[in-house]
């Protein structure tokens, strides 16, 4: 059997389900959600759904365009997370500065007015904490920037001259500190030692916050699974401090960038825009960068999903300038080397691999090699997808599942069920008609009992599925620069109620509930 052709597995042993909800999407009274009360509310929705798994979105500081999957750091934590109440029990605030918050709304976050208001009163909470911060929590953060400076040096430096400087690092700022000249870098980190010790302190109040929670989940019986973007932010600390891992030119812009070719669902392929790595000096370093990823990454999350899994057997290589993905190329990754290393340097990885799209047996073969469970994605189990036809070869239906996957209804790119289902034609769904017993009468009911049932050792159901929302709360539509994208939120009359009640029934039926004690 496919599990067992692999070295170690991503999926923890037993059958599980859970939740996909990015934290922006809980409710709150400061325009996002945030890593205080609304989040431990949510684990307990979660044991009262009988779930004992929640996915999470990349959690990095978000760029241009709002996703967590172009970040400013591959390593730190969205200052946009750090609750403010909790701020306000550690002295760090007074309640009073939160009394006059715009009124934002329920539903979406606005990210542009919710940054020009949280970040200042962020940095006003980090001075405080810096000038009269609790002895104790000041040896915590002392602690905190000693373990961390391997990353936490350079993004602080990074995010301090964000502050004062326009536009992308490799566009707008001075010649000799975007390529970290000595004597500037020596000037410009005497210039801004304030500014950077607060983005120190505002990463330890993320990360105090969240390692909180995480402990919390863990103590109801919940795993954390997490995401990881496979490239880095062209407008990234990452590739500012360490331009020799990227195929860059002299003034630090990519060469080539990342996509995807084109295919039945863009005719002109996808352009990403992200500088690729130089696997060659990569390996040279013992592919470092990518176990201090890994590593992070194993501290944050109890499983950890790799966005773009394709790209560690070959990427697609698109010369920069291009404005199409059409003229690119595959270009072979030293995959097998790479895991090997980090196998080397820390064990059992617990990884979960993006194999969606075209996968070529190549990209399989890495995959079962190493153990890693795939996904499958019920919605594309009943459209006609490349083939052009409906097929029971698909291997996105139940019948072709393997235990070492995961299912989901649908993904953080996919419609809502509802709106997935809206937009069938007749005969795709009297196929899923057809093949679909259960009496659900609502559609995400039947997939939602379709993926429990599967035998997938884990489910997952994103959570506007399990509430029955349709198009208007799609977390993101995939090659669209919508203001609506990665903006959606729950508010808190959706967490109590019959759909838990019903999730955990359904868990129960299919062995997956949460072990109580």
């Amino acid at each position: 059997m496919e599990e067992e052709a692999g070295r170690a597995s991503g999926i923890l042993p037993g059958r599980a389900s859970g939740i996909l909800l990015h934290p922006t999407s809980l409710p709150g009274p400061h325009g996002i959600g945030e890593l205080g009360a609304a989040a431990d509310r949510f684990l307990d929705y979660l044991v009262a759904a009988g779930q004992s798994l929640w996915q999470v979105l990349p959690l990095g500081p978000t760029g241009y365009g709002d996703s967590p999957y172009s970040c400013f750091s591959s390593f730190a934590g969205n200052p946009l997370l750090v609750s403010l109440d909790t701020l306000a029990e550690w002295g760090a605030l007074e309640s009073t500065e939160l009394e006059g918050a715009p009124d934002f709304p329920r539903d979406r976050v606005l990210f542009g007015p919710l940054i020009e208001w949280k970040m200042p009163l962020l940095r006003r909470a980090a001075a405080r904490f810096l000038d009269s911060g609790t002895r104790e929590r000041r040896d915590a953060f002392e602690v905190f920037r000693s373990r961390e400076s391997w990353w936490l040096e350079d993004y602080a430096l990074f995010a301090a001259l964000k502050v004062t400087r326009a536009g992308a690092w490799n566009d707008n700022w001075d010649g000799d500190i975007a390529l970290r000249k000595p004597a500037s870098m020596k000037r410009v980190k005497a210039e801004l030692a304030r500014g950077i010790a607060e983005e120190e302190v505002i990463q330890y109040f993320f990360f105090s916050q969240w390692d909180s929670l995480h402990e919390a989940a863990a103590g109801k019986g919940i795993r954390i699974i997490g995401d990881l973007p496979i490239f880095a932010a062209p407008d990234s600390a990452d590739v500012w401090a360490h331009r020799e891992l990227f195929l860059l030119d002299p003034e630090g812009r990519p060469t080539v960038v990342s996509g995807v070719p084109p295919d039945y669902f863009a005719a002109t392929g996808q352009l990403w825009g992200n500088p690729l790595y130089d696997w060659d000096e990569l390996a040279r370093q013992g592919f470092r960068f990518w176990i201090q990823r890994i590593r992070s990454a194993c501290r944050m999350y109890d499983q950890v999903r790799i966005d773009h899994f394709r790209g560690f057997e070959a990427c697609w290589s698109v010369p920069a300038g291009e404005r199409t993905a059409e003229r690119g190329r595959w270009v072979k990754v030293p995959g097998v080397r790479l895991f090997e290393a980090m196998e080397k340097e820390l064990g059992a990885l617990p990884i979960i691999a993006e194999d969606l799209g075209v996968i070529t047996p190549e990209v399989d073969e890495l995959r079962r090699r190493f153990g890693f469970p795939g996904m499958r994605i019920l919605q594309f189990a009943f459209d006609r997808g490349e083939a052009g036809r409906l097929s029971a070869d698909n291997r996105f239906l139940p019948h072709n599942h393997s235990r070492n996957s995961v299912v989901y209804t649908g993904t953080h790119d996919n419609d809502t069920t509802r709106g997935w289902w809206n937009a069938r034609t007749r005969e795709e769904r009297d196929y899923l008609e057809s093949y679909c017993t259960a009496t659900d009468p609502e559609i995400e009911w039947r997939l939602i009992r379709m993926a429990m049932a599967s035998v997938c050792r884990s489910a997952i159901v994103p959570l506007q599925d399990v509430l029955g929302r349709g198009p208007e709360t799609r977390m993101n539509t995939p090659g669209t620069s919508s203001g609506q994208n990665w903006s959606w939120r729950a508010d808190d009359t959706c967490f109590p109620g019959e759909a838990a009640r019903r999730l955990r029934s359904l868990s129960e039926i299919y062995g997956r509930t949460l072990p109580s004690g």
